[in-house]
């Protein structure tokens, strides 16, 4: 598409539109930045190029999360999805986690049409070289320092301006691509890697590390014998991950399940001196989590098998994802592996599985609105800040671009706390701990997960969305209207009894029937309250209790959180403060006394220590 603009001065400038990028820019144009998304290809933009599906456990959440705020994930997940499931669906509401298996062209389709359609936004193909900062114009000598920045300098020489750039560079930043002995310089499979950008941060005095990621071979999947396999079908009845979404209509598709085998474990562990992670070849960390398949077989050497979910990756069902055995031993050994499991004996190999090494640069290099201490208006995103999965991404994309919007109208920055969202306990996790692996959410990872459930999302952001201008008015009176029907549908509970209790008590009790008839019922059924209205009044009753208490803790966690510290503390001026504690606070510079309980290493003593200093030396009070 050729390029038709006018300009090359803009608000705010992000760079990369995968799922980060995506939501980043979305959200500065729609709050009213004038935005460009630099991207290598508008092809590839929001690209699935790992597992074709979006939420999971903890993940689920977010993806709801950022379209209660007023993002896009949810949408196209929704317009996209060929299998929904709602998983942990026999146990508490606090843990279920939506999950969509989708078809990742639909997916990325949805997404460019969105973007292209929003106002104050345009997109441009390039690769960026370098971070333009007020002492570096390009046509003068390089000065490269601390300061404010000032726009991109792409490597074809165009220069487009703006006061605030977002970095999302997913895994291009120096990508080394990995299969059995070979290695090439690569983003993802056949795109670029962005060398040049990844030295300028460097430049620019930002620590930049290595991790490691991969993926499994891809298979055709009309040369699968899914006779062989164990089918796995979505819900009946999909639930929507956007709250805006009325009904899922369109078809829903299987996953099938197969497992290796000890002849695979044999073969795999026979080769093991011609994997790159065993031969020195790769040396960086990958996701503990979702280890490659010569891992798990060193790992845990006393299971005999281990899971394997074929996942299609379009609604024609044309290509196969293995998701469990994601891998870079050589071609020869995945043919072998893929011989040797059960419905895939006679499969073709689409494309090779392949471990990449790519740079990041730890997070407690920002600010916890995700703009980078260093450079004024310069904000990273995604997993350059050491995370992994598309939702996490996304999470932190829709809020690098809400601040960096705020950051241009002089306005204080959205945080969101660890007891408001998932996003806001992966964000403060990773300004407070040690990242030496890429980063996943779990429902464990958030102390207030009864309250951050999927479900109340919306109850919990929409309010906030609509705030810093990012909800339209369409979903807002949505939101109003079920705020409304709850409010109802509770009053009508707490008034109507049965055998001498209210049904909001007989609600309470364990196992309580009531729930599960509950639309059924002459005083409600009447009423057409809907099914997501009467699910959020049910939780509301069985956890009243358990939130009341929930909420008393947070209290005092915001005591803490509310605490704020002052701009350049001298930690070494602190008397009594242990070695430990105060290398780890010139390490982290928390911004809260929070934050500082949660830096590993720091114990209660420590935090006593510097609330007397401050209250001594700086006459700090609670904000």
């Amino acid at each position: 598409m050729p390029n038709r603009m006018k300009t090359n001065k803009f608000d705010c400038i992000v760079i990369g539109a995968g799922h980060a990028g995506a939501e980043a820019a979305h959200a500065a144009a729609k709050i009213g930045a004038k935005t460009l998304l630099v991207t290598i290809s508008r092809n590839t933009i929001a690209k699935a190029s790992c597992n074709p599906a979006v939420g999971g456990i903890a993940k689920g959440q977010i993806a709801r999360e950022i379209d209660a705020l007023g993002g896009i994930m949810g949408l196209a997940t929704d317009a996209a999805g060929i299998q929904f499931r709602m998983l942990n669906r026999s146990k508490g509401p606090a843990v279920r986690s939506p999950r969509a298996q989708i078809d990742k062209y639909k997916y990325s389709e949805f997404i460019r049409d969105e973007l292209e359609k929003t106002p104050n936004l345009e997109i441009v193909e390039a690769l960026v070289a370098e971070i333009l900062t007020e002492n570096n114009q390009a046509l003068t000598p390089i000065h490269w320092c601390e300061g404010q920045v000032k726009g991109i300098l792409c490597t074809d020489g165009r220069i487009f301006y703006s006061g605030a750039v977002i970095i999302t560079t997913g895994t291009f930043l120096k990508g080394i691509m990995h299969l059995g002995s070979k290695q090439w310089a690569g983003g993802r499979l056949d795109e670029p890697a962005a060398n040049e950008l990844s030295d300028c941060l460097t430049k620019l005095g930002l620590e930049v590390k290595r991790l490691k990621t991969g993926t499994p071979p891809r298979l055709d999947a009309a040369t699968i014998d899914y006779d062989k396999t164990q089918i796995q079908y979505g819900d009946e009845n999909p639930q929507p991950f956007s709250f805006m979404t009325e009904t899922i209509s369109q078809k829903q598709i299987p996953c099938w399940i197969t497992y290796t085998n000890e002849k695979i474990h044999k073969l795999l562990l026979d080769n093991l001196d011609r994997a790159p992670l065993y031969t020195g070849q790769i040396k960086t960390t990958g996701p503990r989590y979702c280890p490659s398949i010569e891992t798990k077989i060193v790992r845990f050497a006393d299971k005999g098998r281990h899971q394997v979910f074929l996942e299609p990756e379009d609604a024609q069902v044309k290509t196969i994802y293995c998701n469990g055995i994601s891998t870079s031993v050589p071609e020869d050994v995945q043919e072998q592996m893929i011989k040797l499991m059960a419905g895939t004996e006679n499969a073709k190999i689409i494309h090779y599985g392949y471990a990449i090494e790519y740079d990041y640069c730890p997070a407690v290099q920002l600010k916890p609105s995700l703009e980078t201490k260093k450079i004024n208006g310069l904000f990273l995103a995604g997993q350059i800040n050491g995370t992994s999965g598309y939702e996490e991404a996304a999470g932190q994309g829709i809020i690098a671009g809400i601040n960096a919007a705020r950051l241009l109208d002089r306005k204080e920055p959205l945080i969101l706390g660890r007891d408001q969202a998932y996003i806001g306990v992966m964000i403060d996790d990773l300004l407070t701990r040690q990242i030496d692996e890429p980063y996943r959410m779990f429902t464990s990872r958030a102390e207030w997960r009864l309250s951050l459930r999927s479900d109340n999302a919306d109850r919990r952001l929409t309010q906030i969305g609509k705030s810093v201008g990012l909800v339209c008015e369409k979903r807002w009176e949505k939101f109003q209207l079920k705020l409304s029907q709850i409010a109802a549908l509770a009053e009508v509970l707490k008034n109507t009894r049965k055998d001498g209790a209210s049904l909001w008590q007989l609600l309470k009790q364990p196992n309580s029937p009531i729930a599960e008839t509950l639309a059924d019922l002459p005083q409600i059924k009447h009423k057409n309250f809907k099914p997501d209205t009467i699910e959020a009044v049910v939780i509301d009753a069985k956890y009243e209790g358990y939130l009341v208490k929930q909420e008393n803790a947070v209290g005092k966690l915001k005591k803490m959180e509310n605490y704020k510290l002052p701009d350049g503390l001298d930690y070494d001026r602190i008397e009594h403060l242990r070695a430990e504690a105060r290398q780890k606070l010139k390490q982290f510079r928390p911004y809260t006394l929070g934050q500082v309980s949660r830096i590993g290493g720091i114990t209660p003593a420590d935090i006593t220590v510097i609330q007397i200093h401050l209250k001594k030396h700086h006459k700090a009070r609670p904000q």
